[in-house]
């Protein structure tokens, strides 16, 4: 009998062991230098207890233990710390300086091709004074990449603070805020522009609510940010620029070596951070190699109020990856450096390419040998890679780092379910998702709904179609298929379709009648996130395409 571990959990064997283990030394004993004393938490939490902290993600990891309690395997450590100082160290002297070496686990499809166990080696600073503490955090990340010799690292400041205060000074609804605060959560500039621009908000509080994101540069990005906030009338004793201006000349030597940057993208988790956020990253890498930030809000749900907290995670799996230290399971190997190579582009085939050319064309590429790639997959031109893909490939390449960036349709990078930022509608390649059925059975979804609870739907595009059905607050079966759809109700498989349509001509020929709208989608230009804050050739494009689209609109 063939043995064999769950998908996403490995093995590690000894030669790679050895390796993760020299890593972990080097940055115990940074950390401890420093003060930091070890902890350890449980690998299974109370889900109850860690709610109390902020939003653990949904996970099939969970089981219910003898008394009733509904446990979950952790999936994040700081929550868990958060837990151990408000019910186990309230009477200890701060500040506390604690550090963990402890493995969590995360959903993943086993279709994704991700790891679901990972090993975290961290820090958490309790108690600490002002903008100090959390320099002092930032400063030991760097220490630590330092020390390990990560090469061409650098990392990436933000904070929540800016774009809160700004929501408190403009925002006309609690809706209009957590639909703001969802999108940049989720990384989709493009969604946000659009969102912002149809409200009746400020006009100048609409430019800094869009423009706030893309913010990116040395410290004298934080000019630029406080005359946006000042022309949107927030008060700047919120605004948070002090602080950020404080943490810069408590960080001059990483500032002074150009290794400490800002880009307001990297905001995210605001029910957990509550002031500056940063990342870690380095060339090679298709993701952050660490990531922490002040979140004094976990500690006050706890009922430690007036207590601030911050810390950081570094990725052993990654670290592993960008130090070549793969022993023998196999991790990827170093990639090579990215100022080193050109820029890989993922390039849509069908009906996208043409518009896709041209606009890339008139973006100041050489677009000359891809005007007819033929069989190639990729086309060399200077200082571009273009990589040709299915319209529905390219998220998932640009999310593993196969393409730096990419171009596809909005509706690609939704049914890819990936971590990406959405940077620029292009404008072209429109169509719209609808609910459709047979005109001669008007009426029969509505009445089998009534009595089974349900809807089925035949679709192409489930994760499109399941959010239409959450939204509307109906229970929706998907039957997923690959080819004709329309079939489905035809035949009585289904109720109804969710299907893309660009002229209705293939369902008035099938006899099918649109019932709902569900979506329009264009064409988008989106990024990696490690890729987009640490490639600037990524910026520079994103705003050429952005200045072409809106030349086009005039």
């Amino acid at each position: 009998m063939q043995t064999r571990t769950p998908s996403g959990f490995r093995d590690i064997l000894p030669i790679e062991a050895v390796a993760r283990e020299r890593i972990s030394d080097k940055v115990r004993e940074c950390f401890s230098s420093h003060g930091y004393q070890p902890v350890e938490t449980p690998m299974l939490e109370v889900k109850s207890s860690l709610e109390h902290g902020g939003r653990v993600p949904e996970s099939p990891f969970q089981l219910f233990d003898s008394d009733g309690s509904l446990l979950v395997m952790r999936p994040d450590i700081t929550l868990a710390i958060a837990r151990m100082v408000s019910g186990r160290l309230l009477d200890a002297k701060l500040p506390l300086r604690l550090r963990y070496n402890a493995p969590v686990v995360r959903e993943e499809s086993s279709l994704s091709g991700q790891p679901r166990q990972f090993t975290q080696l961290g820090i958490e600073l309790v108690g600490g004074e002002g903008v100090e503490a959390e320099a002092e955090v930032i400063a030991l990340l760097g220490e630590v990449l330092r020390v390990l010799e990560v090469p061409a690292w650098r990392i990436v400041c933000g904070s929540v603070t800016p774009l809160t205060a700004l929501l408190d000074a403009c925002s006309p609804s609690e809706e209009f805020r957590a639909r703001v605060l969802t999108l940049v959560h989720e990384s989709d500039l493009v969604g946000l522009d659009e969102y912002v621009s149809s409200s009746d908000i400020d006009a100048a509080a609409a430019h800094a609510l869009m423009r706030l994101p893309r913010l990116a540069g040395d410290e004298s990005v934080i000019d630029e940010l406080d005359d946006l906030l000042d022309e949107a009338g927030v008060d700047p004793d919120r605004s948070g620029t002090t602080e950020l201006r404080a943490l810069v000349a408590e960080l001059g030597d990483l500032s002074a070596e150009g290794v400490l940057g800002f880009d307001f993208s990297v905001m995210n988790s605001f029910d957990y951070y509550t002031g500056v956020i940063f990342k870690g990253y380095a060339e090679g890498i298709t993701a952050a190699i660490a990531s922490g930030g002040r979140y004094d809000a976990v500690l006050e749900s706890y009922g430690l109020s007036g207590v601030a907290a911050c810390g950081f995670m570094l990725s052993l799996e990654r670290l592993q990856e960008i130090l070549g230290e793969q022993g023998e399971s196999g991790v990827v190997a170093p990639g090579v450096r990215v100022a080193e190579r050109p820029l890989r582009i993922a390039v849509p085939k069908g009906g996208l390419f043409r518009d896709a050319v041209r606009l890339l064309e008139a973006a100041g590429l050489p677009t000359e040998e891809l005007r007819n790639p033929g069989r190639r997959l990729i086309i060399p031109a200077g200082d571009v890679d273009y990589v040709i893909v299915r319209a529905q490939d390219a998220p998932v390449l640009v999310a593993h780092g196969g393409a730096d960036c990419g171009i596809c349709g909005s509706d690609s990078i939704i049914e890819a379910g990936v971590d990406l930022v959405q940077l620029v509608d292009l404008g072209f390649g429109g169509c719209r998702f609808v609910v459709a059925e047979p005109a001669a059975l008007m009426g029969a979804a509505e009445r089998a709904y009534a009595w089974r609870g349900t809807v089925r739907v035949a679709t192409k595009y489930p994760r499109i179609t399941r959010a239409y059905y959450e939204r509307i607050g109906q229970q929706v079966d998907i039957v997923q298929l690959h080819g004709n759809i329309e079939l489905g109700p035809i035949v009585g498989m289904t109720d109804r379709i969710v299907d893309i349509t660009a002229t209705g001509t293939t369902l008035a020929e099938n006899d099918l009648v649109v019932v709902d709208e569900v979506l329009e989608c264009t064409a988008r230009f989106f990024s990696g996130p490690a890729a987009y804050r640490s490639n600037p050739r990524i910026r520079e494009l994103s705003e050429r395409l952005a200045a072409i689209v809106s030349e086009s609109k005039e």
